[in-house]
């Protein structure tokens, strides 16, 4: 993996900071597949805007509109693309964002000029 020089000499900036090796390249694409749907889009903002952080399954068909087995498979995808972690507590899931994957991943991107 290589960083690419941020210069006036490239016609425009590259999409990525680094260049991928096929196991990145396919992590990458797991996680864009998941957030590729509205409503998992919606759960990850869902989550992310939570006060405390974190989000009990109970009460998210409520909040998106949706039924609970709708809500039970889009927060597995979430989780299974490491997007979400899961924590059982008694009867009840709660979820919360993975932010040192989030992070990690999001370093792969060239930030935006201002």
């Amino acid at each position: 993996m290589f960083l690419v020089p941020l210069d006036d000499d490239f016609c425009c900036p590259p999409f990525l900071r680094v260049e991928l090796d096929e196991a990145e390249a396919e992590e990458l694409a797991a996680v864009m597949k998941a957030l590729a749907d509205p409503v998992r889009l919606r759960l990850v903002s869902t989550v992310a805007n939570a006060e405390s952080g974190e989000v009990c399954a109970c009460d998210l068909p409520a909040l998106l509109g949706r039924s609970q087995p709708t809500m039970s498979h889009h927060l597995g995808q979430l989780v299974q693309a490491g997007i979400l972690e899961r924590e059982q507590r008694g009867k009840w899931a709660w979820f919360r964002l993975r932010h040192d994957r989030l992070a990690r991943l999001g370093s792969l991107f060239v930030a935006a000029e201002p």
